[in-house]
């Protein structure tokens, strides 16, 4: 069941993608016919695979589009390398200035093989689904799968919580991706300041840094997925700073059924009740608690780019385990591009 609720407005959204520079690292006969793609703006990324045809990707389509009906070589694969220059430990890299992404794919040797070129854009607008949450100062973490544009809402919300709340922002910004590559963050982040990490797996350690030396009011951290990060959070939220955050996963209970991540939300414990307990509660013996307070007092299933999912996470993770459905609001964009929230039962998969 859903009821419609009070809250809409209309604003569109504007977009910045450094599209020609892009181009730059591609092939030129691939820019040529990216140039005159009718579907240029909805191009997701770009597969340069040694010996396969360049493949070009698009949102909301399935599958892709083959650029050219010859394969790509490995003088092709290096000048794109070469273009964009090193590759970190997590294998991606960026195009200075911009909000792109590179990632390559290596041989057992250590030899590119592979790149997958992924368009950065700095959008606003997407603040509009939650802007009502931002003022509370309370922690947020965005659960969805990859590509529906977690990073791109990182980036705006940093903006809209330094340029227009006043917050002390860092940004924990493990691989440039919200940032962009080089020692200036893209102007797209606002007067948030950027924390660079020099290995993926220092990422908790600077969080901690951030913290201790900076003085922030809110943390922004992408791609929470280790038990050390989730601990991190841990520290951070009880000190009374704000989190904004990601992880991979399309619903809380992904969250909550995966061990290095259930702390974010809680954590969850197996307790044994006495016997007068488990009848008063008409329930097995055993059963699955919280077992703390949420890292997280919010969390938004990004469904679509332009559908979410809110949880208040205390309230639906006690009920989720106890297996009972929450009330749950649904922020979407309708026809007319009017942000409408709906408040209804969760089942997991539609309202």
């Amino acid at each position: 069941m859903v009821s419609k609720a009070s809250h809409s407005a209309h604003l569109g959204l504007a977009v910045q993608d450094d599209f020609h520079a892009f181009l730059e690292i591609l092939p030129c006969d691939l820019r040529n016919n990216l140039l005159n793609e009718p579907k240029r703006a909805q191009l997701l990324e770009v597969i340069l695979d040694l010996g396969r045809l360049p493949e070009a990707r698009y949102l909301g389509d399935c599958g892709g589009k083959y650029l050219r009906d010859t394969q790509v070589s490995m003088e092709e694969l290096e000048y794109a390398q070469n273009a964009v220059g090193e590759f970190g430990g997590d294998n991606r890299a960026g195009i200075e200035g911009t909000l792109h992404r590179i990632s390559a794919i290596r041989s057992r040797n250590g030899v590119i093989v592979g790149l997958t070129c992924r368009v950065g854009r700095a959008v606003s607008g997407h603040v509009d689904m939650i802007r009502d949450l931002l003022p509370f100062g309370e922690s947020i973490l965005f659960v969805g799968r990859p590509g529906v544009g977690k990073t791109t809402v990182m980036r705006e919300i940093a903006r809209v919580l330094s340029d227009e709340l006043n917050r002390r922002v860092v940004i924990v910004d493990t691989s440039n991706e919200i940032g962009g590559d080089g020692d200036i963050p893209h102007a797209a982040i606002g007067g948030a300041r950027r924390m660079q990490v020099p290995e993926p797996s220092m990422q908790h350690r600077i969080m901690i840094e951030a913290v201790e030396n900076h003085m922030p009011e809110v943390i922004i951290v992408d791609e929470i997925g280790t038990e050390a990060e989730a601990l991190a959070c841990r520290s951070i939220a009880e000190r009374g700073i704000m989190l904004i955050g990601t992880a991979h996963g399309e619903r809380l209970e992904n969250i909550i059924k995966n061990p290095t991540l259930s702390d974010l939300v809680g954590g969850i414990e197996t307790v044994t009740l006495g016997d007068a307990e488990a009848r008063a509660r008409r329930c097995q013996k055993s059963i699955l608690e919280r077992k703390a307070l949420p890292t997280f007092p919010f969390l938004i299933e990004m469904r679509e780019r332009h559908y979410w999912v809110t949880h208040w996470t205390q309230r639906s993770v006690d009920m989720l385990l106890h297996g009972k459905r929450p009330l749950v609001e649904v922020r979407r964009r309708n026809d007319q591009f009017e942000v409408v929230i709906e408040r209804g039962t969760y089942d997991g998969s539609e309202i």
